[in-house]
């Protein structure tokens, strides 16, 4: 298991509880490794199974709550991983565990407090260490997070995950060609780590100065909690709607409001598409072509397509006045948002909630394109439904996003 060898662990575990079946050490190893093989419901009833048969012995509590936040259930695993520092509570990898949930939800101060209870109970705690050096820096100290992943890189320089943290302390930093070096020195130590893979692709976007714009706001809001995150999000729109009723109500100034109108309503939308736009770009970049996961280069392939069409059907439509072309590009157009989000939830169980939300919407846009060509009449039933769908996208995908 230390050398990440779980099929051959998972084997030698199984020999021996085919001769001791009672063996609960064993049991509860089990299903660690069924989790890093990725057999999470094998490896949730072995955990299971191992509580039922020795309901005080806290290492089968904690393999059951590494098994659950492996599934993103972290109501369930934080449960699990609060009995298991009840019955055992000089344990810094329970402790570790409750961090790594509070800091998925945001919480950072709370995370912040599991890592330093199991950094007090073993000061080498590289995990902990990490989850430390996260906390403080989703918190503001920057200067206290370097500190403690320079001492963490110290103490172990082969671990992968402490690399991985001091290449986002260097991103947020501005210092791409450092955070680079750490995430490519990641992934030589561990070719699987995805965080690692993450990194090296925000990098490669981050050469664009553009995109180191969208970068700077995407790590601005990744530190705010959910009431502070829905306050930006709700604060643009309302700053929206305030320009363009002070437009309606004073013409006079609409060369002056205008500008800041589009600029505000382009960076909203960027917002989403950002990244799989940015990602067409880097599938010329050698490196960034091996970077890009199957999903990433999909949705990307599916964006470029969009805007290809919505530009061909905008121009057809500007040559001929035939209102149904107006219509497909619109759509085509439309779509490049919620087709763009699909990525951008964490775990599978939200990501699965906004690609049937995607594929209703994609469904009601080729009806309500379709109809066009029959009569613009027909076609409003579906596009109004399409359009509602369309505005409430954000709300959802947010309220998916924050949850996560």
């Amino acid at each position: 298991m230390g050398q990440s060898r779980f099929e051959q662990a998972a084997s030698e575990l199984g020999r021996e509880l085919a001769s001791n079946p009672y063996n609960a050490p064993a049991r509860a190893l089990l299903s660690a490794c069924l989790a890093e093989l990725g057999r999470h419901e094998e490896a949730e009833s072995e955990a299971r199974a191992t509580i039922a048969a020795s309901p005080d012995f806290a290492f089968a509590h904690y393999a059951l709550a590494s098994v659950l936040e492996g599934q993103d259930r972290l109501d369930e695993a934080e449960r699990s991983v609060g009995e298991a520092l009840r019955l055992d509570a000089e344990n810094s990898a329970s402790h570790a565990l409750l961090a790594s949930i509070h800091l998925q939800r945001r919480q950072w101060e709370p995370g912040l407090a599991a890592a330093e209870r199991g950094l007090y109970i073993d000061p080498e705690s590289t995990e902990c260490a990490n989850l430390r050096a996260i906390a403080l820096r989703q918190l503001g100290r920057s200067r206290e997070a370097g500190r403690e992943i320079a001492s963490a890189l110290e103490r172990d320089p082969e671990d992968a995950v402490t690399h991985v943290n001091q290449g986002w302390q260097l991103v947020e930093l501005g210092r791409y060609d450092g955070a680079m070096e750490h995430f490519r020195e990641a992934l030589r130590l561990d070719p699987t780590l995805d965080l690692a893979r993450e990194g090296v692709v925000e990098v490669l976007r981050a050469r664009n100065p553009i995109y180191r714009i969208f970068l700077r706001y995407f790590l601005f809001m990744s530190k705010l909690q959910g009431w502070a995150v829905w306050g930006v999000i709700i604060g643009f729109v309302l700053v929206s709607r305030i320009l363009r009723t002070a437009m309606k109500q004073n013409p006079e100034l609409m060369p002056f409001l205008m500008p800041l109108f589009v600029i505000l309503v382009l960076f909203m939308v960027f917002t989403w598409i950002s990244q799989p736009v940015f990602n067409l770009m880097l599938r010329l970049d050698p490196l960034g072509r091996l970077a890009l996961t199957r999903d990433e280069i999909r949705v990307s392939n599916w964006v470029g397509g969009l805007l290809l069409a919505f530009g061909v059907l905008g121009v057809l439509w500007y040559v001929t006045w035939f209102h149904p072309l107006a219509i497909a590009a619109l759509a085509c157009g439309l779509m490049v948002v919620p087709i763009s989000g699909t990525t951008q939830c964490e775990t599978a169980h939200s990501r699965n909630i906004l690609r049937r939300y995607t594929i209703v919407l994609a469904l009601l846009a080729v009806l309500a394109v379709a109809l066009s060509f029959v009569s613009l009449i027909a076609a409003a039933i579906p596009g109004v439904a399409f359009l509602v769908g369309f505005w409430a996208y954000g709300w959802v995908a947010n309220a998916l996003i924050l949850k996560t």
